[in-house]
C-alpha cells in the first residue's frame, strides 16, 4: 500500500512497521527543497518517531558494508535513514520475536539524487552497503546510542540470507564477527 500526501509518500516494505518514504521536492531556479521529516505526517501513518540523535556515516569505498546493528531494551531505537552523497543499498532486518515478519529483510536503494528514506521500527537491525565511492549516509534515531545494549547480526548470516548487490570490499572486524543467528541476542 502507498500513502501519499502533499509532502511525503509512505510505501509499505513488507516488514511490519517499516516504510520507504519518498519526498515531494519543490524545484525552481534556485534548486530543490524537500521535507525529510514531520511529526504530524509520521503520526498520520501511526509512527510516533521523535528523533533524539542524528548520525552520519562517511564511506570511502564502493562495496563497504556496515551492519547489521540494533539496540535492545531498555534503549530500543527506531531509525530514519537517508543517503546524502552517492548511493547505498539500505537494509532493515526484523528481529522482533513477536512479529509476523521476524527473520525477514527488505532492501532499498537510497541515493542523494532520489532523496528516498527508510524508516526502521524498534527491534529491527539496520545495515547498508555503499554502491559508489565517497558515499555519505545520515540517520536519526529515537534513542541515544547506548553501547551496553548495542548488538549486531552477521551481514552474511545464512538464517537471514541478505542478498547484498556487490561483493563486500570493506567491513569492520566487529561486523564480521557478530555471532550467527543474531535473533537470540538479548
Amino acid at each position: 500500500m502507498v500513502l501519499v500526501n502533499s509532502e511525503l509518500c509512505f510505501t509499505e516494505t513488507g516488514i511490519a512497521g517499516a516504510w520507504v518514504i519518498d519526498p515531494n521536492p519543490h524545484e525552481d531556479e534556485r534548486g530543490q527543497f524537500m521535507r525529510v521529516w514531520c511529526a504530524r505526517e509520521f503520526a498520520t501513518h501511526g509512527l510516533s518517531f521523535i528523533p533524539v540523535q542524528a548520525n552520519m556515516g562517511v564511506n570511502i569505498r564502493k562495496g563497504t558494508v556496515r551492519g547489521m546493528h540494533f539496540q535492545v531494551e531498555p534503549a530500543l531505537e527506531a531509525k530514519l535513514v537517508r543517503c546524502t552523497r552517492g548511493a547505498i543499498f539500505d537494509v532493515v532486518l526484523d528481529l522482533r520475536s513477536d512479529s509476523k515478519t521476524c527473520g525477514k529483510w527488505y532492501g532499498v536503494e537510497l541515493t542523494a539524487h532520489n532523496g528516498r528514506m527508510l524508516y526502521l521500527p524498534e527491534g529491527c537491525a539496520h545495515g547498508y552497503q555503499t554502491l559508489e565511492d565517497r558515499t555519505e549516509m545520515y540517520y536519526m534515531t529515537s534513542q541515544i546510542y547506548t553501547p551496553s545494549v548495542a548488538r549486531g547480526a552477521r551481514f552474511d548470516d545464512p538464517a537471514f540470507d541478505i542478498r547484498w548487490p556487490l561483493a563486500v570490499s570493506v567491513i569492520s572486524e566487529q561486523d564480521r564477527n557478530w555471532p550467527l543467528s543474531g535473533r537470540s541476542q538479548s
